[in-house]
């Protein structure tokens, strides 16, 4: 079973599913691959304008899997992983929803936050956890910043505390708060608007908004990735990270 899904919803609608139920759609280098390779064939397709992503089971995505992410050898790939499908997903012509419900957490925060609309059924969890494992949330601070004030973006990454949806929305990460049932007719909503728009206009709309900032998401996330593969590489990542695995507590102690 393929752990990303993508179908048609009419011939100018894809949706785009992560498919780990089992594992809450957690990252992993199959996943991400799968991810990008499906936005990719979404935005080949002339036809497209709308791609909207949604999580399968329980949680829309819990960030990566830190089974795998324990892994030495594979850290430098998922970290480089998460690092693309946020640019594919900020850079392709289409027009991302993401319809989130359950938790949104650290990866899978990104990955909302990457897109152009949010939609969250109520008591989502979303959050950037990261410092808790001893790492750094760099990849996802250049939408942030876009998103978010200053005060915000160290309550999310300072605080490091899961909030609801709804908190959400008053810090700017998120468009519509609706009952679990309704997401998708809501991220629908927001579909069918923006088909109301000319395919050119949108495109180069998004193209300027992305222009207007001082540096481009490309470059910020390729100074972040530096500062997170360094996080990656620390006694703290590991005993993070191990701690998780172990479901205990960390054990912090200065280097």
């Amino acid at each position: 079973m393929p752990v990303v899904e993508i179908e048609r919803q009419g011939p100018q609608v894809a949706i785009v599913t992560l498919n780990r139920p089992e594992r809450r759609n957690a990252l992993t280098i199959e996943l991400l691959n799968e991810l990008i390779a499906a936005v990719k064939v979404a935005t080949d397709d002339e036809h497209g304008r709308v791609l909207i992503l949604r999580g399968a089971g329980q949680a829309f995505c819990t960030g990566l899997d830190l089974k795998e992410a324990a892994d030495p050898n594979k850290a430098h790939m998922t970290a480089e992983l998460v690092a693309k499908t946020l640019v594919t997903l900020s850079e392709t012509r289409l027009v991302t929803i993401a319809a989130v419900h359950g938790a949104a957490v650290a990866g899978g925060a990104g990955i909302m936050s990457a897109c152009d609309f949010v939609v969250a059924a109520e008591k989502t969890k979303i959050g950037y956890p990261e410092v808790r494992r001893g790492l750094v949330a760099g990849l996802v601070m250049t939408f942030l910043r876009r998103q978010v004030g200053e005060r915000g973006i160290r309550e999310l990454l300072l605080g490091s505390e899961l909030i609801e949806a709804e908190r959400a929305k008053e810090l700017g990460l998120v468009n519509r708060v609706v009952p679990s049932d309704q997401i998708m007719s809501e991220a629908r909503k927001f579909a069918d608007a923006v088909l109301q728009g000319a395919p050119g206009a949108l495109a180069e709309t998004k193209k300027l908004i992305e222009k207007l900032w001082s540096t481009s998401v490309q470059e910020d996330v390729d100074l972040a990735l530096k500062a997170h593969m360094q996080a990656r590489q620390s006694a703290e990542a590991q005993e993070g990270i191990a701690a998780f695995n172990e479901k205990r507590r960390p054990r912090w102690v200065a280097e």
